[in-house]
């Protein structure tokens, strides 16, 4: 039975042997880790994954790819969870997970955020996305690419662009050059912000007017002489800070809101 992609689904399917052994190979799975694969779609990797560990979970939102999961795995093999996976309670999962797939490149950056809020339940997780993605994840301060994605999983986790993966790898062949990512999360007592809330709200407001100033994109967070005090040029724009800047000024207001 042929599977047709959803476009609505951003389904483009892994394709090539050699691409897929290369990505299994650098997830290195063990028997009995506890690993959960979003989007398995036609079993490219699932299968390899299977081998390797013995049991998989898999998060499928394609009713016709589930039951094609369905006839070809055994339940003791693979345990298919039905549903979205940017609504998708991952925590409900257990913990020490590992968390890899093909991620949909159409709402690649909402499944991140989702996905980054499981972080205290993973142990890594290993991704394919658009290479444009990727890089913006992974950038440094200066950089054109970074901005708030970058903050705030490089604010959670340890990022690494592993290697890029052709659009003729796939069927059918996206338009875009892809890139796979490992996010390892960082330990809770190294995170610095007293309000997390806080402090995605200022890389929202910093990065929202890119052209502009610190002075005036976090002028209802924070005044030039404060940020001075801190150490920040009022006048830079936001590509410019790194991520404990951003940490520093989200503490700051965050003891000027509770004094």
């Amino acid at each position: 039975m042929t599977h047709r992609p959803r476009k609505r689904f951003g389904q483009n399917f892994l394709a090539d042997p050699d691409i897929i052994r290369q990505i299994v190979d650098a997830i290195a799975p063990l028997p009995g880790q506890h690993m959960v694969e979003i989007g398995p779609g036609l079993g490219a990797m699932t299968d390899p994954l299977v081998a390797r560990l013995g049991h998989l979970q898999v998060v499928e939102i394609d009713r016709d790819l589930i039951a094609r999961l369905r006839t070809r795995y055994p339940a003791g093999q693979l345990t298919i969870h039905e549903g979205d996976a940017l609504a998708f309670d991952f925590a409900a999962l257990g913990s020490d997970l590992r968390i890899v797939g093909n991620l949909p490149y159409n709402i690649s950056t909402p499944i991140l955020f989702h996905l980054a809020g499981f972080a205290a339940q993973v142990r890594d997780m290993t991704f394919m996305l658009q290479k444009e993605v990727v890089m913006r994840m992974v950038a440094a301060p200066g950089s054109s690419d970074y901005g708030r994605l970058s903050v705030m999983l490089q604010y959670r986790f340890r990022m690494g662009h592993l290697f890029d993966v052709p659009p003729e790898a796939f069927r059918p062949a996206p338009k875009v050059m892809s890139s796979i990512v490992r996010m390892v999360p960082r330990l809770l007592e190294s995170l610095a912000a007293q309000d997390e809330a806080l402090l995605a709200q200022i890389v929202a407001a910093a990065f929202g007017q890119r052209r502009k100033t610190l002075r005036n994109t976090l002028r209802e967070f924070i005044d030039e002489t404060a940020l001075s005090a801190l150490g920040i040029d009022p006048g830079l724009r936001a590509e410019r800070l790194s991520v404990g800047d951003y940490v520093a000024i989200a503490n700051h207001c965050a003891t000027v809101a509770r004094a």
